[in-house]
C-alpha cells in the first residue's frame, strides 16, 4: 500500500487534507441524497438551505451566506435555473443586481428533503464524528478513518 502523504505531511497540507475530507463527505453525501430519491448535486442543497432560511438574496449574499465563491454560485444557479428549482428577477433598489429565490418546486424539493434526507446525513455525518479526541490531527485521521470504514450510506442503513 502506498503511503498517505498528506495525512504524513500533517499541518503543512492541513489544506489538501481538509479538502479531501471534504470532497469524499461530498461524495458520500451524494450517495446518501441518491438513495433518498434525490438525484441533484449535493453541492446544490446548502445554496437551496441558503434560499429557503434567508429568502431572496443576490449573486454575492448567497456567496457569503455559504461560503462559496461568486463563480461557483453563478455557475450553481444555472443548473438550479434549469431544473426549475430557483427563478431570478432584477432587484428593484438596483436593477443591475439579481435576486434569486425559491420557486414553488424549489420549495417542495427544500421540504421532501428537510424530511426524508437532510436528517440522515445529520446523523450519519454526527456518528462519523463521534467520540473525535485529541488534536487537529488526530480527530482528522480518525474522521477519515471513519469515513473510509464505514461511509454515510453504510451508517444510515444500520
Amino acid at each position: 500500500m502506498v503511503e498517505d502523504v498528506v495525512r504524513q505531511l500533517g499541518h503543512l497540507s492541513l489544506g489538501t487534507r481538509l479538502k479531501r475530507i471534504g470532497e469524499t463527505l461530498q461524495a458520500q453525501t451524494q450517495g446518501l441524497l441518491a438513495a433518498h430519491g434525490f438525484e441533484q448535486p449535493a453541492a446544490w442543497f446548502p445554496l437551496l438551505a441558503a434560499l429557503d432560511r434567508l429568502g431572496a438574496l443576490s449573486v454575492g449574499e448567497l456567496s457569503q451566506a455559504v461560503g462559496v465563491s461568486q463563480p461557483v454560485i453563478t455557475r450553481s444557479l444555472r443548473g438550479l435555473e434549469d431544473e426549475g428549482l430557483v427563478e431570478s428577477q432584477a432587484a428593484q433598489e438596483d436593477r443591475r443586481v439579481r435576486r434569486v429565490a425559491l420557486s414553488a418546486k424549489g420549495r417542495g424539493l427544500v421540504q421532501r428533503s428537510r424530511q426524508q434526507a437532510w436528517p440522515a446525513i445529520e446523523a450519519a455525518v454526527a456518528q462519523a464524528c463521534a467520540g473525535l479526541q485529541g488534536d487537529l490531527l488526530t480527530q482528522l485521521a480518525a474522521l477519515e478513518d471513519a469515513l473510509a470504514h464505514e461511509p454515510l450510506l453504510q451508517r444510515v442503513q444500520e
